[in-house]
């Protein structure tokens, strides 16, 4: 048993979601290191895409792509980490539907930097990571469309809780709770 989710339990997708530079990626990396399962970022996936040249424009192809690659996993009894901005409600409902598809727990996780100072900062200073990948200004972060959540999920303050922290929180909820249940 890790915290609250056991390794025996029904698979368990996990989606990470809030605005560029509040997080989410090294927290899911915290979390995949101590938790076994599969990692998706979105961000890896559209830049495949675009890399592949097989699209003009990759639009909604990165969720479509992440949501399969989830459900595949999450049938198979592995539970997933899904890494992406999650900004609009059907996205999060995308989700929510591949966890019930398979009979999966599912934990929606928003990640918020409530320090506007840090959480600019980090946007900035941020190095891309992925072949190919430019990550956004703050400009385009303060007018990326991001709809407010309206369902059940947990706030992390990444602000507030270092990744280690944030991991431990998430991983130590009770399997219930976790699980919507």
């Amino acid at each position: 048993m890790i915290g609250g989710i056991t390794r025996t339990a029904k698979p368990m997708l996990m989606v990470l979601g809030g605005l560029p530079g509040t997080g989410k990626t090294t927290i899911a990396r915290e979390l995949a290191a101590r938790f076994p399962c599969a990692y998706l970022r979105i961000d890896t996936i559209e830049q495949a895409l675009i890399r592949s040249a097989a699209l003009e424009e990759v639009g909604p192809a990165g969720y479509a792509v992440a949501c399969e690659l989830a459900r595949s996993n999450l049938a198979l009894g592995m539970s997933v980490i899904a890494d992406c901005v999650n900004p609009l409600p059907v996205t999060r409902e995308a989700w929510r539907a591949v966890a019930a598809s398979t009979s999966s727990g599912l934990l929606e996780l928003e990640i918020v930097c409530s320090d506007p100072v840090e959480h600019r900062r980090r946007v900035e200073s941020r190095k891309a990571d992925i072949s190919g990948h430019v990550p956004p200004t703050w400009e385009a972060v303060a007018r990326h469309e991001y709809e407010a959540w309206t369902t059940s999920r947990l706030v992390i303050d990444s602000a507030v809780v270092s990744a280690s922290e944030a991991a431990t929180l998430i991983l130590d909820r009770p399997r219930s709770q976790a699980a919507g249940e």
